[in-house]
């Protein structure tokens, strides 16, 4: 009879590259995961798809703080609702889509009372910001943002800093985009709250 005995390599965990890999998981299995991976930013597709998102650089690290800066100031200001950043998750499988982690969003305060949102908010957000990074290719993103007005989504931005253009999102309306602007206007679902791109471009 041979007794087991334990490997003795100095190597403490095995790490599998799964960049190129579709990996698919039920929303309890992603709800387990985000639990046990607190550090990581997961969020999952309609699809069952299993998305993991690679830390953001300084650059827009910095950018994503400035944009969800002047939602807050404003918010602050007027008090007409409640804004999120991007370690906010949102619960749309009841819906039809999946858990999404917006990096900018803002709700209009009526549409929150009674609403718990201590884990991820069965809430469709009335704002969303999504900001490209080096890294981000362009089209999984703007599947995101399709799917943001899909739900209803009443203005969702697509900040693209590479190219220095916004993709505006609105329900029932086609992508307008946007070359270069110097601020955008959200005063149609935000009163009053213009959006400054000084620190983008």
């Amino acid at each position: 009879m041979t007794a087991a005995t334990t490997p003795t390599s100095s190597v403490d965990a095995l790490l599998l590259n799964v960049s190129h890999a579709k990996l698919t998981v039920t929303p309890e299995h992603f709800d387990q995961l985000c639990m046990d991976n607190p550090d990581l930013r997961l969020e999952l597709t309609k699809d069952g798809e299993l998305i993991v998102m690679a830390p953001a650089g300084g650059e827009t690290g910095e950018r994503n703080l400035d944009l969800a800066g002047q939602v807050w100031y404003w918010n602050r200001q007027n008090n007409f609702g409640q804004g999120f950043d991007s370690s906010t998750g949102y619960d749309f499988i009841a819906l039809g889509g999946g858990k999404r982690s917006p990096d900018v969003s803002w709700i209009e305060k009526s549409r929150l009372e009674g609403v718990e949102i201590v884990g991820f908010i069965p809430v469709v957000p009335d704002f969303v910001i999504e900001l490209r990074s080096a890294t981000d290719t362009l089209k999984p993103l703007q599947e995101k943002m399709q799917e943001y007005r899909g739900l209803g989504v009443r203005l969702g931005l697509l900040i693209n800093p590479q190219s220095k253009e916004i993709e505006v999102y609105r329900p029932g309306q086609d992508v307008e985009i946007l070359e270069s602007p110097s601020a955008m206007d959200c005063g149609e679902v935000m009163p009053g709250f213009v959006l400054s791109m000084s620190r983008i471009w």
